[in-house]
Order: C-alpha cells, then sequence, then structure tokens
C-alpha cells in the first residue's frame, strides 16, 4: 500500500536544503537560529533529524521538493530508515522481545488538525510509519497495539513478513544463555537480576529508581522530523518509531528489546 499520496500536497519550488550536524540538540540550535535571524525566504521549509541519519533526512527532502506534503515527508524519511535499519535500532531485524519477537512502534501527528496515529507492538509489518498514518486517516482511534494493529495493517493493504533476522536471532540467543541480562524486570521472584524466570510478583513492592537504564539513548530512536515553514498555520509536525527498550510479557517470559549497545531488555506485552 502507497499511503505518500494520501492527505494535501504543498509545492515549493524555491526552497533549498539546510544540512545540520548535531544529535540531541539540534532542534534547539536550528530553531533558536531561526527566530534569531531570519531568513530571506519567508517560506523555507527545514527538515531537522534529531539523529544523524542523513539517507532520512534527504529522502524527507526530496519528497517535499517533489510536490509531496509535510505528512508526506515525515512519513517517508521514516520509512526510509525503516528499510535502512537506521543505526540497528529502527525497523526489522532489531529490538526482539523476551519471545525473540521484533515488534515496531510509530506515531504521526498532523500539526494542523492536531491528529494523531500510532501503533505499538506492531507485528509481522515492516512499515509501520505507514500503519500510523493510516491509524490517523482512516479511523478515529489515535493508537492500535499489538495484534490489532496488525489485523488492521494487512486490511489496509500492508504486506505481512518475518521482522526477525539472523542479527537478531542471534542477540536473543545471546540474551538467554546470559540469565536475561540485563532486564526491566522488578518486584518479582526469582531475581530477575540472575534469572530469566517465569516471574511471579513479590507481595511487597520497593521502590526503585529507573537512573540505572537512563543513558544518552533513552529516548526515541528515530527522533523528531521537524517540519519549520515561517507564516503558515502549521509550525511543525512529530514523529517518533521503536523504543529500543519498551516492555512485553509472554506466558513464559521469553521476550527482550536490545539497545542500540547490543544490550536486550525484556518487554510487557498487554496483547
Amino acid at each position: 500500500m502507497n499511503t505518500g499520496n494520501i492527505g494535501p500536497r504543498h509545492s515549493y519550488n524555491n526552497a533549498r536544503a539546510t544540512v545540520c550536524p548535531g544529535k540531541v540538540f539540534t532542534s534547539f540550535l536550528v530553531c533558536t537560529s531561526t527566530l534569531l535571524f531570519p531568513p530571506v525566504h519567508t517560506s523555507l521549509p527545514l527538515i531537522i533529524n534529531t539523529w544523524p541519519f542523513k539517507d532520512a533526512t534527504a529522502s524527507a527532502w526530496r519528497t517535499l521538493q517533489s510536490g509531496g506534503s509535510v505528512l508526506d515527508a515525515v512519513e517517508q524519511g521514516c520509512a526510509r530508515c525503516e528499510v535502512e535499519q537506521c543505526d540497528g535500532s529502527v525497523g526489522y531485524g532489531g529490538s526482539p522481545d523476551e519471545s525473540g519477537e521484533t515488534t515496531l512502534d510509530a506515531m504521526i501527528m498532523n500539526g494542523d488538525t492536531m491528529e494523531v496515529g500510532s501503533v505499538a507492538n506492531l507485528r509481522r509489518i515492516k512499515n509501520a510509519i505507514g500503519v500510523a498514518r493510516a491509524v490517523m486517516e482512516r479511523t478515529e482511534h489515535t493508537l492500535l497495539v499489538g495484534e490489532s494493529a496488525s489485523v488492521f495493517a494487512e486490511n489496509m493493504g500492508f504486506t505481512a513478513e518475518d521482522l526477525a533476522t539472523n542479527k537478531s536471532t542471534s542477540m536473543f540467543s545471546r540474551w538467554l544463555s546470559g540469565n536475561c541480562q540485563p532486564n526491566y524486570r522488578k518486584n518479582v521472584f526469582p531475581d530477575p537480576s540472575k534469572s530469566c524466570g517465569p516471574y511471579k510478583p513479590k507481595a511487597i513492592l520497593k521502590e526503585t529508581r529507573r537512573a540505572q537504564h537512563a543513558d544518552i539513548h533513552s529516548h526515541d530512536t528515530i527522533g523528531r522530523y521537524h517540519q519549520l515553514q515561517l507564516k503558515v498555520k502549521s509550525p511543525f509536525l512529530r514523529q517518533f518509531r521503536s523504543l529500543a527498550f519498551k516492555l512485553t510479557v509472554s506466558h513464559f517470559c521469553r521476550e527482550a528489546s536490545l539497545s542500540q549497545n547490543n544490550d536486550i531488555r525484556p518487554s510487557l506485552r498487554t496483547s
């Protein structure tokens, strides 16, 4: 299913690409410089990617240049990373859950209408951002999860495929052989720092801080594409993909999430 031609379309004839280095603070720096030093062409659009995934940014820009809408650009930019498996943390073959299955997350927002479409724990579908857009444009929901999201995607014409790769399967095997370490379990027994379970809840809850898992990768894995257009109603759209450490729970506690440094974290499935 090609969702790239859905929605309003706009043409930008005199725009040029702006390439900005950096990761976490890219959006802040570019937005600030735009406000302090207004460009000569006040209709100049900017595409800003949190992470240095140049092909994704270029794909979004080409979509705009060819007359695509802002939504089209956001979708196509993120779809490029899904195909290229950017940084090993986006798209198929990454972030398997405790059962070894890779599932995907995506969200897209329309800044004009404030509509949102998203999917979580999406199974068997590679084009998660396309499904998220379909949720926004083809349903009254904002979020579909798990098997329900996958069935919806197939009904909308998306192709079901195996999302695992030899690399993700190997990582999962190493995680199992290492007593499922590290993981996100707490307040359960047996001790989740030493075993894979299956787990049972402890009678007494113990408060803990999550700082032990916090690092530069503890947020979106593909980032936000900000489409900044001066003197237009909608200043930006936002999209993010694939939490690297999402929790899922299977009936036998055999799921895992891989971080960008090849760590595996368990995830909690509600479907």
